[in-house]
């Protein structure tokens, strides 16, 4: 095989790429467990495990010079949560544990497939993280460590308080606002399906400067974003359910929605700003987030 040959074959094969990933998740995992083992204060040992587990991701994703294998960590983590907190509880299986863990699941499986069908391996890392990696005023490792990995760890967290009265310290039965919370999250997940497929099938047959204005991406420039925020104050609603004394917990998606409006979508309006022509134009016509009519031009 010729040099240019070599330079142009991919350094790691999909089969490798998913191999070390998934070496690195059942090492994070492995630690995420040890931290659980002391359930004396559950909501402190939950927190060190979320940072614990993604410190050692963090340190896969140094080793190999890509933070691809925080991609997933996102979506793994919370159904991971979603069963300690029902091991935690006093009583159970709930009608309202039942419910929400497979709420959780649903969304987290759908959420990893969706990522491991369009990842091509070790060879890819995510643009944004270059983003986070020259815009923040922090050396290399540091933009890395805090923003690419534990930032996002954090807002987890805060949207996985929710799952402690839901799962774990109800107070009240399954009720009306519990029915209201299902059909949310349900609907939610359902959303983020359907835009996560539109936008799979508009990418395989689109040309350069072609823009998504059809399904649900004709009424919301972000619908998967939509449906992502709408899944996690799904989880508060049924956190309210449980017992409105933990309204606080709302903080984890009200954090959520904070990121993806000032982090997330400027994000990702700024770069199809630089690569669609028209993109102005549609900004102008369709929501960002919230699905609503095009308005007339």
């Amino acid at each position: 095989m010729s040099s240019d040959q070599d330079r142009q074959s991919p350094r790691w094969s999909r089969v490798d790429s998913f191999g070390w990933i998934g070496f690195a998740y059942i090492v994070a995992i492995t630690v995420w467990m040890c931290c659980l083992v002391d359930t004396t204060s559950p909501i402190w040992a939950m927190f060190y495990a979320f940072v614990a587990s993604t410190t050692v991701i963090y340190g896969f994703s140094s080793a190999f010079g890509n933070s691809s294998f925080f991609d997933a960590y996102w979506s793994v983590i919370p159904p991971l949560a979603a069963l300690f907190w029902v091991g935690v509880a006093a009583e159970g299986p709930t009608l309202r544990q039942v419910v929400v863990t497979v709420l959780v699941f649903l969304w987290g499986i759908r959420l990893t497939w969706n990522w491991a069908r369009g990842w091509s391996g070790l060879d890819h890392e995510d643009w944004r993280y270059a983003g986070v990696y020259e815009n923040a005023p922090l050396p290399r490792w540091a933009s890395n460590l805090f923003g690419v990995h534990l930032f996002p760890m954090l807002q987890v967290f805060l949207g996985c308080l929710a799952l402690i009265p839901a799962l774990a310290y109800a107070r009240y039965g399954f009720g009306l606002l519990d029915a209201v919370a299902l059909v949310v999250t349900a609907t939610a997940i359902l959303i983020e399906t359907i835009a996560d497929e539109q936008l799979r099938a508009f990418v395989r047959t689109k040309d350069p400067g072609d823009i998504l204005k059809s399904g649900l991406w004709a009424y919301s420039r972000h619908p998967n974003y939509f449906g992502e925020l709408g899944f996690w104050w799904g989880l508060f609603l049924f956190a309210l359910a449980a017992d409105p004394s933990w309204w606080w917990t709302g903080i984890g998606a009200a954090a959520m929605t904070l990121m993806f409006h000032f982090a997330s979508i400027p994000m990702l309006d700024a770069r199809s700003l630089e690569r669609r022509p028209e993109y102005a134009e549609h900004m102008k016509r369709v929501n960002a987030l919230v699905p609503w009519w095009p308005r007339r031009g």
